[in-house]
């Protein structure tokens, strides 16, 4: 199964890491003794992606240098980057739609995520939603949950306002159609936040749970956790056929 191509979020300024990202950006953080995004592109190979789009701002030049075309990842990495000023999550998508052919999936930069990709893409392809969202029932585990879902309909979301019914939480991988992105402003910031919001409300958003629990570098408690991880198993995660 040829899977969609992937863009990774990874233009933030990575503040709850001072001083680690002070001189590098949160990709290049170190983690299972390699920079993160190397554990990152080697997940999705693992499970099929051959295409990547890379959008930066923050020390973005840093990630080009390491990552470089992708062929070491046995992959094609493009890059785009937002200019003078970040443009947000969904501005930085709008911005990297001429890099990706059809749907696409939709990373952050931060997230490992040992889920099962080609069934996502599956569950996309069959039904006619514009966009996708994964969820995963977290009750608050291990972030502030912000989804509710019912009867595998998303209800509501809001990153902000947390209700006693949001028992599931952005798993932090979404599949998206162009058209969601066409009517912004090209190199004007923009959240993805906002437009997950506005799907909700039309009832254009497709929900898939995930059932694998999600790891991430954003905070420290995260990164020291995945670290641990992979240094004692560097390769649990990946996808084996």
């Amino acid at each position: 199964m040829n899977l969609f191509p992937v863009i990774i979020l990874a233009g933030g300024l990575a503040t709850r890491l001072r001083p680690v990202t002070e001189k590098i950006p949160k990709a290049l953080v170190e983690v299972g003794k390699e920079p993160f995004i190397a554990h990152q592109l080697r997940l999705l190979h693992s499970h099929g992606v051959r295409d990547v789009v890379i959008s930066a701002w923050y020390r973005g030049e840093m990630i080009r240098e390491f990552v470089g075309d992708g062929s070491r990842f046995g992959m094609k990495v493009e890059y785009v980057f937002d200019g003078a000023a970040p443009l947000g999550t969904a501005g930085a998508i709008r911005q990297a739609l001429n890099l990706v052919d059809g749907p696409f999936f939709v990373l952050y930069g931060d997230s490992y995520l040992p889920c099962d990709y080609a069934d996502i893409q599956a569950s996309f392809t069959s039904h006619s939603q514009p966009g996708l969202m994964t969820i995963y029932r977290n009750q608050g585990k291990w972030d502030s949950s912000n989804v509710e879902m019912a009867d595998g309909q998303i209800l509501c979301y809001d990153k902000k306002i947390h209700t006693p019914r949001m028992e599931f939480i952005d798993y932090g991988l979404g599949l998206f159609r162009h058209e969601v992105f066409l009517s912004l402003p090209v190199g004007q910031p923009a959240d993805l936040a906002e437009i997950y919001q506005a799907l909700v409300k039309t009832r254009n958003l497709q929900a898939y749970e995930v059932q694998q629990r999600f790891y991430e570098i954003g905070s420290f408690e995260g990164l020291h956790e995945l670290d641990e991880l992979l240094n004692n198993n560097p390769n649990q995660f990946l996808h084996k056929d």
